[in-house]
């Protein structure tokens, strides 16, 4: 019998292709999203997003009101839902996280200040070789090049994650068969003596 692995989100077990869909629609908008960055900038990337998503919900909108009007029903507004939830942050919150950003920014300021005013030699001349080769590195790459680059990298580990299991015996497999393979034809060539294992 296969098990179904899949995350826990409190008492509810989500399974992994729910995961595995959603993790590819959150990253691949993500992608879609830094790939038109490159291309245009960011006022325009924002309103073709709002003019798209604009463009769905009257669309949407019009179609349940000529829906409604063909089958005499009265069902009101599709998004009413929506509407009808409160979607202010709380105070709580905004203080929780503020709180949290406001210690890494004065830690990062420190740290800053530290490196520049040279409290340690060594550590501020290993600050200005990052820095040097930083320079080497935004000559090759443009900023939005390497967020792609970092993105990609976090969807191939997440992916990488979730399917452990089924990767490594899917590799087993595969190491299998390229030993038999080589076994076979060390076996057949003359000359080539086998390995002793």
């Amino acid at each position: 019998m296969r098990q179904q692995i899949g995350l826990c989100y409190g008492a509810k077990r989500i399974p992994r292709p729910i995961i595995l869909i959603t993790t590819g629609i959150v990253f691949g908008a993500a992608l879609l999203l830094l790939l038109s960055l490159m291309v245009c900038s960011i006022v325009s990337v924002c309103s073709y997003i709002g003019l798209a998503l604009l463009s769905v919900t009257i669309c949407f909108r019009i179609y349940k009101g000529i829906l409604q009007a063909i089958q005499k029903s009265d069902e009101g507004h599709p998004f009413k839902q929506y509407l009808d939830h409160e979607v202010a942050l709380s105070e709580d919150m905004v203080h929780k996280y503020s709180d949290m950003v406001l210690a890494k920014l004065n830690k990062t300021i420190g740290e800053l200040r530290r490196l520049f005013l040279v409290d340690d030699l060594v550590d501020s001349i290993k600050f200005a070789v990052l820095m040097w080769i930083l320079t080497y590195v935004g000559a090759l790459f443009n900023g939005l090049t390497l967020l792609i680059l970092g993105e990609e990298t976090a969807v191939l580990t997440l992916s990488l994650s979730v399917s452990q299991a089924q990767i490594d015996h899917y590799l087993a497999l595969v190491n299998n068969q390229v030993k038999d393979v080589v076994g076979k034809i060390q076996a057949k060539v003359p000359g080539m003596k086998r390995k002793a294992e």
